[in-house]
């Protein structure tokens, strides 16, 4: 199948690199104009790469401004916003909560939570001026199970699925559909040595998830697909794991 997103606009944040990059290549192949926001300057590399389809958006997730102008972006440039992929976060520091900074909370939370809310809040009203919408956040297996040295990471992940489930039920009804993906282990820059390394190489040790393999960018990519095309049109509210069987292990 091809042309899954075609005539559709879509906003990536976290577009530089990643999940983020192998979305916004991905959907513009199936047909969609894409916003790439990035905080980081790869954001243009992306949209560069692309072509005509795409505009580089600079801007710092956790600043409303900022995430205000990505949307009137899409407006402005391509005429609506039919599609808001919440992807941008960090990992944070690993270690227990007793060795976290109120600096770290207040990072960490804002990057992962305080992002989606602001995406929401301003793609969401773009989405119902012409009639509704795709909203995926995403959040992480992490945010379903607990995590070891993670809980400021794992609670703004669970804050994301929460926020994602409320959000799916106040606009059922006006046409936006909310969902969050979930990955596991993926093999992205948050991975000590990813940034260098497009796929894993033959001695990367396996993470500990049952297919026991490295998640792949453009797989998680295809489940954000699925979600922002109409063949998910029956999907609302789900929080999916792409994580090799993770939290079913």
């Amino acid at each position: 199948m091809s042309g899954r997103l075609d005539g559709k606009v879509a906003v990536i944040t976290g577009a530089g690199s990643g999940i983020g990059r192998a979305s916004a290549e991905l959907f513009a192949r199936e047909g969609a104009k894409v916003v790439c926001v990035d905080v980081s300057g790869e954001q243009e590399e992306t949209a560069a790469g692309i072509g005509a389809a795409a505009v580089p958006v600079h801007a710092d997730v956790r600043v409303a401004a900022d995430v205000r102008d990505a949307v009137a972006t899409a407006e402005r440039r391509f005429g609506r916003l039919d599609v808001l992929f919440n992807n941008a976060g960090i990992g944070g520091p690993k270690r227990p909560i007793t060795e976290q900074s109120e600096e770290d909370y207040a990072r960490v939370l804002d990057v992962n939570l305080k992002s989606v809310f602001l995406g929401m809040k301003f793609g969401i009203a773009a989405m119902l001026r012409t009639g509704g919408g795709s909203v995926i956040n995403t959040a992480s297996a992490a945010g379903l199970v607990g995590w070891r040295k993670n809980a400021l990471y794992g609670a703004s992940k669970g804050g994301v699925v929460q926020m994602t489930k409320a959000t799916a039920l106040d606009f059922a009804e006006q046409g936006v559909r909310v969902n969050a993906l979930c990955p596991g282990m993926t093999w992205t820059g948050l991975v000590p040595g990813a940034a260098d390394a497009p796929l894993p190489p033959a001695d990367a040790s396996a993470p500990p998830q049952p297919m026991r393999r490295w998640g792949l960018p453009t797989e998680l990519a295809a489940a954000a697909l699925f979600l922002a095309c109409d063949e998910s049109s029956f999907v609302t509210g789900v929080a999916l794991p792409v994580d090799g069987g993770y939290v079913c292990g």
